[in-house]
């Protein structure tokens, strides 16, 4: 048997199960052994086998003859002549054709949208999910955040971009609820491991490349190189949303054979946007493109929170939406969970959290917070462990140049001591000794610091976490949420 005629008898018996994880592998079912980061799925096609897996997908074909069953054949087990092996050259494009198949191909019947880059993508992809929405249409949303099928009821998102499996299921749901459109984060994770595979998108935008995930990629160009292949994928009659303002994406540009969409703000380009103010309030810019023009008003901060408006306004333009629609959506989306999001609570400071884990991010934010402060400038930061080292001391450099008060503290340290990776961050300050530093490394502590020391017109900036509901100590997840511990102490003034 090939994948052709597996894909023949998916399709006529949709209820055949697929599966990644050998244990959910039930009597019957097709296993696909995919290579991910931490494990290989070929390591455990014996297990898939022993839980009644008929079908196995792979690279290499396994030693199926010299296969031991746990269980005696009588009890329903079946026996190696019965099992079909089939053999492909990449697994994980396989398990997505496969998913797709079995659920009727959904990624066929919606018009996709994707965006990727360092920072902006959640941003990026609420935008556009504003939009759709302004114009009286349901888009289903796969992200950071949120994991949104329009049913109504939105889950909190696993990883940014999911596996193929709850790809081809969730746009199955998004079907069902009515949706037309959808839009995801596509990390650069994903991307190198092919999980949107099997996925023709409509338009992919592009907003930058920054420092971050070297502990995967290991070099800059391997990065760009992941992200890259969203664009390379894409058919000529597709559409890269590119960000003029990036130095990366003339390499994208060579790369695609789409049509390219350029955007910037205050200079040529396709799309554009010319500010006209920004305070406290949000911001208001002219939007133009093919000689229109809307103003956009958003409650959004930041020259790069312009850049992402136009980023989603290009895939919105691409899917159909006219350009006023498309100022009315950006316009009305209030706030993005964990992205500059202010603490609602009365009192003569400012109290914010940003999801901001990279030196890029945190320079962003803080470079907009900067001159709309009129007290100080207060941030508290740490840097995620089992993650890109480099970026620690970078963010502890940005952090000394924008802030009047730093509190550095543990993020998410995972397997790593946070004591450690506090020691990886102090080298990035020019002056460690600085009363104006202060080393904090219980996260709730440094949260309760940062607030108390804060007077009339500071702004505190809690910067990391953003959206997240938890904190990562080992391989454990606890319950910590960086606004709701910013909330107990300006309620109660204790931790």
């Amino acid at each position: 048997m090939n994948l052709n005629e597996l894909l023949n008898l998916v399709s006529s018996d949709n209820a055949r199960n697929i599966c990644i994880d050998s244990r959910a592998v039930g009597d019957g079912d097709i296993f696909v052994a995919v290579k991910g980061t931490a494990c290989d799925g070929h390591d455990f096609i014996s297990q898939a086998l022993d839980n009644g897996a008929k079908y196995i997908v792979c690279q290499q074909a396994p030693n199926i003859n010299g296969w031991q069953p746990q269980a005696k054949l009588g009890d329903g087990l079946l026996c190696a002549s019965n099992i079909k092996t089939i053999v492909v050259d990449d697994s994980t494009e396989a398990a997505a054709l496969l998913a797709q198949t079995v659920r009727g191909n959904p990624a066929y019947q919606l018009t996709n949208l994707a965006v990727t880059g360092t920072n902006g993508k959640t941003t990026v992809a609420f935008l556009v999910r504003s939009c759709i929405r302004q114009a009286g249409q349901k888009c289903g949303l796969l992200g950071t955040v949120i994991y949104d099928t329009c049913s109504g009821n939105s889950s909190e998102a696993v990883l940014t971009t999911p596996d193929c499996l709850t790809i081809a299921a969730g746009q199955q749901q998004m079907l069902k609820h009515g949706a037309k459109y959808m839009v995801i984060e596509a990390s650069s994770h994903a991307l190198s491991q092919n999980r949107l595979a099997g996925i023709s998108f409509k338009a992919a935008a592009f907003t930058n490349l920054a420092g971050d995930h070297l502990d995967y990629h290991k070099t800059e160009e391997d990065y760009l190189t992941a992200k890259t292949t969203l664009f390379s994928a894409l058919s000529p009659d597709a559409v890269a949303v590119l960000n003029k303002q990036s130095p990366h994406a003339e390499s994208i540009a060579k790369q695609t054979e789409a049509k390219i969409l350029w955007y910037a703000i205050d200079e040529p380009a396709d799309i554009i946007a010319r500010t006209e103010s920004m305070d406290t309030g949000g911001t208001v810019f002219k939007m133009e493109y093919a000689g229109q023009s809307a103003i956009v008003k958003t409650p959004l901060l930041g020259l790069y929170n312009v850049s992402n408006c136009l980023a989603a306004a290009g895939l919105c333009l691409t899917a159909g939406f006219d350009l006023e629609t498309i100022a009315a959506g950006l316009s009305d989306l209030k706030t993005i969970p964990g992205r500059l999001e202010k603490i609602d609570f009365a009192c003569d400071f400012s109290v914010l959290v940003d999801y901001a884990h990279t030196d890029d991010a945190l320079k962003n934010v803080l470079s907009t917070l900067k001159p709309l402060c009129k007290g100080r400038l207060i941030v508290v930061f740490g840097c995620g462990g089992d993650r890109d080292k480099t970026k620690r001391p970078r963010m502890a450099k940005v952090a000394e140049q924008l802030a009047d008060f730093i509190i550095v503290t543990s993020d998410n340290p995972r397997t790593e001591q946070p004591d450690d990776i506090i020691k990886d961050i102090i080298p990035g300050f020019e002056n460690p000794d600085s009363k104006t530093i202060l080393i904090e490394t219980d996260r709730k502590k440094a949260i309760a610091s940062a607030i108390k020391t804060a007077a009339k017109n500071d702004i505190v900036l809690i910067a990391g976490k953003g959206h997240e509901t938890y904190q990562i100590i080992g391989k454990q997840k606890f319950d910590f949420s960086d606004k709701q511990i910013a909330m107990e102490y300006l309620t109660t003034n204790q931790i």
